[in-house]
């Protein structure tokens, strides 16, 4: 039987190979499937067999879906509901992603900058597709600022503020994720054993953490597109 650890970094050099990509970008890729597989796994498992009293898998899933909802609704009202499935989607697979980087031998498909990256575009286009929809032509109101003769001027800002936005998410994320792995690997080169043990620990608060920021903002520049100009 194949390793599964073995199996993926072969995957990696096949894809680092086809594409003509760096190691790191090929890593990302493998393990972004992975748990993206693992995630759709955990779902169908979940659903398989619904009940009205759940248990297992169903019951703690539900947990997790239900607190995610609450958060979105306390944050965003009653508004924030139709746009559960993109807040929570994002926010599962992040976390994951950062968590499985404490596997020993395992890459964190947000520690490459690409994935990040990928994840802020999202958020970005979606806040504005949102927006127009809500809004239709009179969304531009969002750039003008509130003084009609300062419009100009706040235009050029508000658009360098937006434009700024998939920029942080994505650099924040990359940054965390992979400033621990480069930690983690230096103190498993170095001691193999105990000395890893407490940056793991932390690396599970910094996983919850950063996936909770990355939500939180989402849930905000949605919320600002929803709202009404002035």
């Amino acid at each position: 039987m194949v390793h599964p650890l073995l199996f993926l970094q072969f995957l990696s050099n096949k894809l680092q190979h086809l594409l003509h990509i760096s190691e790191a970008s090929a890593n990302a890729v493998v393990y972004t499937w992975l748990v993206i597989i693992l995630l759709g796994v955990v779902s169908m498992i979940a659903t398989k067999a619904l009940k009205t009293i759940p248990s297992g898998m169903q019951n703690f899933m539900e947990v997790v879906v239900d607190g995610i909802e609450k958060m979105i609704v306390e944050t965003m009202g009653e508004n924030g509901r139709p746009y559960f499935p993109l807040i929570a989607t994002l926010a599962l697979f992040i976390l994951v992603s950062n968590l499985i980087g404490l596997i020993p031998g395992f890459f964190p498909p947000t520690a490459n900058l690409n994935t990040t990256a990928a994840c802020a575009v999202v958020v970005f286009l979606s806040t504005h597709v949102i927006g127009i929809k809500k809004h239709g032509f009179h969304y531009i109101q969002h750039f003008m600022g509130p003084i009609w003769w300062l419009s100009p001027l706040m235009f050029f800002i508000e658009v360098i503020g937006h434009l700024s936005r998939p920029l942080s998410l994505s650099l924040r994320l990359f940054g965390n994720m992979n400033g621990h792995e480069l930690v983690l690997m230096i103190f498993f080169a170095l001691a193999p054993f105990l000395v890893p043990l407490p940056m793991m620990l932390m690396g599970v608060l910094v996983s919850f953490i950063q996936a909770f920021v990355f939500m939180l903002l989402t849930m905000i520049y949605i919320q600002g597109s929803l709202e009404e100009a002035h």
